[in-house]
């Protein structure tokens, strides 16, 4: 630059030096010529000389802009050439002109002229950016959108779109000047978490598809293009070619002139193309200035090709220029007169008038082809524009909204439309989906089975299912692919394996199965809405049942407490016996009192102090015996003189009572009297009160445990049994949640599971479980609580310890930013409503008919197996109960055979014949007199 402006220096010397002086045209009344000059590139578009003249030509006929005068353009051509731009300017001068503008993109040239614009001071309008940063011109303004404005777009745009990566691929240093404000937006040059941002330069000629092709291996996905307008069709070409112009590969171009690319061979082109442009093509002001363009053109005897669609953004900008001094020039002319003046370089003489034009220049607004124009009053650069943003889909452009430097970004059409087009163009979609074959969610089935050739690949399962439906719901076709890794990342690069590493490559659209959602994952690959909510719980062996014991109901007790309570029973029976033989309140007399007798008894016998004591315990009556036994019968009460007869209370109406009084729980009938011995009788009740109470609730106590006697209840029991094994499968979010724990339990777990040798890992949930039912609880399987729910349901050897230990969820994983995740995740979220996922879980979890597990019998029933010791003791009770019976029965025969002198087998006959007698309640006391009486009786009869 500053060689330049020396050249300039010494340049305009020679010309003072050399030159011829002319006098000034002074302007008059009749005087209604002005004279404009543009300047060109040789090499320049016809176009932007065509309308350049047609935007004068339009201004002289209009009668609202300078209607008294003319404006007369003149073209001039130059080349890259100091001398010549500034003969060509020099010549311009000495006709008296009133702008310069600049037609050509040559910054050197634009340098000429401002320098000789600020010495004349004649206005010199620009009509392409500024490359570089430079100290203001007071006469010069730049209808070209201000760098740092535009910079300012392209990065709002960008970030609307929620890119937190993207590579740009530029042409020439200039480019760096649009993108200047993304890159000190994403902070470039210095690594920011999740944020992978590339800039490289290539020049226009070279072969783009090894750098497509590295950028697809890399999962980049989003591509910034700055170049110009006659490259980009060669570039998106080359990427087509490769592959990379799918629906997940995102192109923003910031050529101001896409907009006039046909994108027509991309038609079958996924790829979303996004384009920002100056001029809109629906503007009725463009459409009439591209009209007029054409009519000229056809009048000159030329074919124009031109359309709104396709008028470049600099042609469109020298049409303003004309436009915009004239409606500047016409503004001041109405408040004072004015002319040009012829000046000559060798003596310059600056235009009296500049001043004031290049003021109302910039504080003038107007609209054109280019939208509305405003500057800034001191620089001169344009500080207001529109520009819309146009989204290329099927080859062709929708405008989806605009950016200027006041609203900034606007969405001109409203997210249901834009999420409508996009459901719309779905349908032409085939989805390739990957998947794990693991069950229920993904199994090979039999194709012919199915109706489908038997060389097709045929899937069923949960997840088929899910896919299946979507696919019916939004039109669009799904192919399944399988892998059995789910991934793992790659530290050093940044890479991931399995089905995650095909969604960062693009190989697959969609990954589903038992893939959960983790923190890794989520930054590697985007995810759905969750269609299932699940946690890690303990999948362990049920113990085997123990066979019912036949003496069951003495568990509730030990041995050695049934010992300590048969000690203390016959110690207090004693006691209690002791007690009675000493205090004289338990002697009392015989009842009733015979004639003569002056004895006293007691009723608390060593006999009756065992049974008072037994009974306590027992809270059973005494009151009955079988009547076979002889020790039931005695005199009866009151005594009768001369009453030979013996009586029993053990009739039909007694029994009755004594069946009512052990259902009741009534106690004995011998009753101590005295305080000692209640005393020890009321402690007595106190201890068995206690200790059937403790007994009762133990044998509940009993009953409910064994209906599940596992050594461990929840995952902290699990820990602290070293008899039990437990982990993982080695590759899952179940090893990454234990891992990367911070809770103390879990990081102690991962530290066993870890130093474990045999390794308690595993290569896949199916060989845990496997490991489970081997290890017969000596190995539990850390797991997702819906799989573990699943192998539940078919073996029934297996259970779940404990309630889960977090909570996930699963979802369908997709490529990073893809289009498709809105669409998908409302598409689970519509089948969560509506119930369809529960039944899907229905179909593929629950087991129907005879396969189905039989539930343990949970009731409060108790069976035969439980209970049978008690029925045992009582008929060994009963049967020890007849023995003694039997034998008191053969006691008493000899003694009656011996008192009343008969023989026994006759005593025996009337013995047996009496006890058959079930209304019997009196017996004899003497057989012989009763037998002599009966026959003396029948033999006076």
């Amino acid at each position: 630059m500053c060689a330049i402006v020396v050249t300039l220096c010494a340049f305009f010397t020679v010309l003072l030096l050399v030159g011829a002086s002319e006098d000034d045209i002074k302007p008059s009344a009749s005087n209604k010529v002005v004279k404009i000059v543009a300047l060109f590139n040789e090499n320049d578009d016809s176009a932007h000389q065509l309308a350049y003249n047609v935007s004068a030509k339009i201004v002289n006929i209009m009668d609202t802009v300078l209607p008294k005068n003319k404006i007369v353009p003149r073209s001039e051509y130059v080349v890259n050439d100091m001398y010549n731009v500034t003969r060509v300017v020099c010549e311009s001068l000495k006709l008296g002109i009133a702008a310069f503008i600049d037609g050509t993109d040559d910054e050197d040239i634009a340098n000429v002229i401002r320098s000789i614009s600020t010495r004349t001071q004649i206005p010199f309008i620009e009509t392409h950016w500024k490359t570089f940063h430079r100290p203001p011109d007071p006469y010069a303004i730049n209808i070209y959108p201000d760098p740092s404005l535009l910079a300012e777009a392209i990065r709002d745009i960008i970030l609307d779109m929620d890119w937190e990566s993207f590579t740009a691929i530029y042409e020439s240093p200039e480019s760096l000047i649009r993108l200047k404000s993304l890159l000190m937006h994403f902070d470039y040059g210095h690594k920011g978490p999740g944020k992978s941002i590339k800039i490289i330069q290539i020049p226009p000629t070279d072969d783009f598809r090894p750098l497509f092709k590295e950028l697809k291996l890399s999962g980049e996905k989003h591509l910034i293009l700055d170049y110009k307008v006659e490259h980009i069709m060669r570039i998106l070409g080359q990427a087509e070619e490769v592959h990379f112009m799918g629906d997940y590969q995102s192109f923003v171009i910031t050529n101001l002139d896409a907009h006039t690319l046909s994108f027509n061979e991309f038609h079958k082109s996924m790829a979303n193309i996004t384009l920002i442009r100056l001029i809109d093509p629906e503007s009725q002001h463009v459409k009439n200035a591209v009209e007029e363009i054409i009519f000229n053109e056809q009048k000159s005897g030329r074919i124009s090709v031109l359309s709104p669609n396709t008028i470049k953004t600099k042609t469109a900008l020298m049409y303003d220029a004309v436009n915009f001094f004239a409606t500047s020039l016409h503004g001041l002319v109405a408040t004072q007169t004015m002319g040009p003046t012829r000046i000559a370089c060798d003596e310059i003489k600056p235009w009296v008038h500049g001043y004031s034009l290049i003021n109302y220049m910039r504080v003038m607004e107007l609209d054109g082809l280019t939208g509305k124009m405003r500057f800034n009053s001191e620089t001169g650069n344009r500080n207001y524009f529109k520009v819309d943003v146009v989204r290329v889909q099927e080859s062709k452009k929708h405008r989806l909204g605009s950016w200027d430097p006041v609203e900034r970004i606007t969405l001109t059409r409203s997210a249901s439309e834009i999420y409508s087009e996009f459901a719309q163009s779905i349908t032409n979609k085939t989805f390739i989906v990957v998947g794990k074959l693991v069950q229920p969610y993904l199994m090979r089935c039999n194709a012919t089975e199915k109706g489908m050739d038997k060389d097709e690949e045929c899937f069923e399962g949960f997840a088929y299912d899910l896919v299946e439906e979507m696919a019916k719901y939004n039109g669009f076709k799904f192919k399944f692919t399988t892998n059995q890794d789910y991934g793992i990342m790659n530290h050093k690069t940044g890479k991931w394996s399995g089905m995650i590493g095909e969604l960062q490559s693009m190989r697959a659209d969609l990954a589903i199965c038992d893939l959960t959602i983790t923190f890794d994952r989520r930054n590697a690959v985007d995810f759905t809405t969750p269609f299932m909510t699940l946690g890690i719980s303990i999948l362990y062996a049920k113990p085997e049942k123990k066979k019912p014991q036949l003496f069951w109901f003495l568990n509730p007790l030990s041995f050695s407490v049934w010992m300590y309570t048969a000690t203390a029973y016959l110690g207090v029976s004693l006691f209690l016996f002791m007690l009675a033989r000493m205090t004289p309140f338990e002697w009392e007399l015989p009842h009733p009192v015979k004639p003569g007798d002056d004895t006293m008894e007691n009723s608390m016998t060593l006999l009756n102090c065992l049974w008072f004591s037994i009974g306590s315990v027992l809270c059973a009556g005494c009151e009955v015996l079988p009547k076979i036994t002889p020790n039931e019968w005695h005199d009866p009460q009151p005594w009768k003189d001369g009453n030979n007869e013996l009586e029993t209370r053990l009739n039909v109406a007694n029994l009755i009572w004594f069946s009512c009084g052990t259902m009741l729980q009534q106690g004995s009938d011998v009753s101590p009297q005295a305080v000692s011995t209640r005393l020890v009788a009321g402690m007595w009740w106190f201890f068995a009160l206690i200790m059937t109470s403790s007994y009762t609730a133990n044998l509940t106590a009993s009953i409910t445990s064994g209906r599940l006697d596992t050594p461990i209840k929840n995952v902290d029991d699990l820990s602290k049994d070293s008899n039990i094994e437990y982990g993982c499968f080695e590759d899952g979010s179940t090893a990454s949640f234990f891992q990367k724990s911070n809770l103390s339990l879990y990081q102690r777990m991962w530290s066993v599971m870890e130093a474990s040798n045999p390794t308690v890992f595993t290569k896949s949930n199916q060989e845990g479980v496997d490991r489970v039912l081997k290890g017969k609880g000596r190995y539990a399987f850390l797991m997702e609580s819906s799989s573990i729910e699943y192998q539940t349901e078919r073996n029934c050897n297996l259970m779940e310890i404990g309630n889960t230990l977090d909570s996930k969820g699963y979802g369908i994983a997709m490529p990073m930013n893809s289009p498709y995740r809105t669409l998908i995740s409302e598409s689970v979220l519509r089948l969560q409503e509506s119930g369809f996922m529960r039944e899907l879980k229905d179909k593929w979890w629950k087991v129907q008919g005879d396969n189905k597990c039989e539930e343990e019998d949970e009731s409060d029933e108790l069976g035969f197996t439980k209970i049978g010791g008690v029925f045992v003791v009582l008929v060994l009770g009963c049967l020890i109960a007849f023995m003694f019976s039997i034998l008191e029965f053969l006691w008493n025969i000899r003694k009656v055979a011996i008192e009343e002198e008969i023989t026994p087998k006759e005593a025996l006959i009337l013995e047996w014949k009496f006890a058959m007698k079930c209304d019997g309640g009196v017996k004899p006391l003497r057989r012989r007199h009763h037998i002599d009486t009966e026959t003396n009786n029948s033999d006076t009869s």
